[in-house]
């Protein structure tokens, strides 16, 4: 019996490389109570509980997140030299600098190293995205991308639960050392899923011809929304749960761990309605239950935050496989890896634009609960603009890369 398109070598391999970038670049979050505790020096407010002030957390967090942008035109790199020489650089690179953050002597050295090897872990997630989508037909291509969130979910669920063991952040960054030795026996299974793009790809990295501006505007305007909201919801829920409702390490622990087993759920239910019903359909609805989770999560009692947060995660995770294929099948193999930078870019921003607000907004209301609602809302709206794409269900990369126009009317 022929295994899936997304059970083979290349894309399980892929898989493994996205859990590696996972397990790296999760540790600011995980780490983000204990990072705040050894060199806060707050003494008032809501700062007292955590450590820091809101904006000093929140600007740290900005310069981390901002510095994704320069994934960019690493990712779209892989348009010319090939996806799987950029995947292996960019994977290396990002681990190692996430290994030397373990030596951090500062909150500010920890924000400065972390923001060196944040773009190189971006550009990574990228990459694989496209990989493992030019690696599926039509009919796995949404599972292909599913495995790849499931595995990059993994590799943070993998980082929390070495946390867990009582390490402090120096110990727990160290532990990045695994992966990274890990990472050239992986690659060898990657291979290269289409010719070398140098030829079509012109420009600057990161070009992408103007009869696709219109569309990619609107997606990336998606993506905005996407990272607006999971920047702060995801980012301080180890802060939240443990310094400002007071519980346990174990529990909040627990609530991520089981948020992973919800996860998987949204995995399997977002590509299914991808599949049957729509790219995005599967999308929107998906973004809109995360906003309104997102906003319970932090709603001010440990019920809201059990029950929020893995409901978020279930929302998120669906919408990656419907997304994602979407997202692969809107653009021709020429421009597909510089695309995904673009989203990719674009989604940070959206975090950026999110983390300093929640911040600003903390430090102002003193309230987790008011600037959750702050955040939540214009994404819910956000998911309208799904209605402005067309629908690419059951469509195979070939005809996509052979299309002339650039904006088909919606289906």
């Amino acid at each position: 019996m022929t295994r899936p398109s997304w059970l083979r070598s290349p894309v399980v391999a892929v898989a493994a490389v996205s859990a590696a970038a996972g397990f790296g670049q999760f540790g600011v979050t995980a780490a983000l109570g204990d990072v705040a505790e050894a060199f806060g020096e707050a003494t008032e407010g809501l700062g007292a509980e955590v450590g820091m002030t809101g904006t000093t957390l929140g600007l740290g967090l900005a310069i981390i997140r901002l510095s994704s942008l320069a994934g960019l035109p690493i990712a779209a790199m892989a348009d010319r030299v090939g996806r799987r020489r950029v995947l292996g650089t960019a994977a290396a690179g990002g681990l190692l600098l996430t290994l030397l953050a373990a030596a951090s002597p500062g909150y500010w050295w920890f924000v400065a190293i972390f923001a060196a090897g944040r773009p190189l872990l971006t550009a990574t997630i990228a990459v694989a995205g496209v990989t493992v989508a030019e690696h599926t037909s039509a009919k796995g291509r949404a599972a292909g991308v599913a495995f790849v969130g499931a595995a990059y979910a993994v590799g943070t669920g993998m980082l929390t639960i070495v946390r867990a063991f009582g390490l402090d952040f120096r110990m727990l960054f160290a532990s990045t050392a695994l992966p990274l030795l890990l990472l050239p026996l992986i690659l060898r299974f990657v291979t290269e899923p289409v010719e070398n793009q140098s030829e079509s790809a012109g420009g600057l990295p990161g070009a992408v011809a103007r009869r696709w501006i219109p569309r990619l505007a609107v997606v990336s305007g998606l993506h905005f929304a996407v990272g607006f909201l999971s920047g702060p919801i995801n980012t301080y829920l180890f802060l939240y749960g443990e310094r400002v409702l007071g519980q346990p390490p174990a529990l909040v622990t627990a609530v991520f761990i089981g948020s992973g087993v919800s996860g998987f759920v949204g995995l399997l239910a977002g590509r299914w309605v991808a599949d049957t019903v729509g790219r995005r359909i599967a999308a929107g609805t998906a973004m809109v239950v995360a906003a309104g989770a997102g906003i319970v999560t932090y709603w001010g009692t440990v019920p809201a935050m059990v029950a929020g947060f893995p409901l978020s995660v279930m929302a998120a995770s669906a919408f990656t496989p419907a997304a994602g294929a979407l997202d692969a099948e809107l653009f021709p193999r020429s421009v597909r890896a510089a695309a995904a930078g673009w989203l990719t870019s674009a989604q940070v921003g959206g975090a950026v634009a999110g983390l300093l607000l929640f911040g600003a907004l903390l430090e102002w209301t003193q309230s987790f609960q008011g600037a959750a609602v702050a955040i939540g809302i214009p994404v819910a709206f956000a998911a309208l603009l799904y209605a402005r794409l067309p629908e690419t269900r059951g469509r195979e990369l070939e005809e996509i890369d052979a299309q002339d126009r650039p904006m088909a009317e919606p289906a």
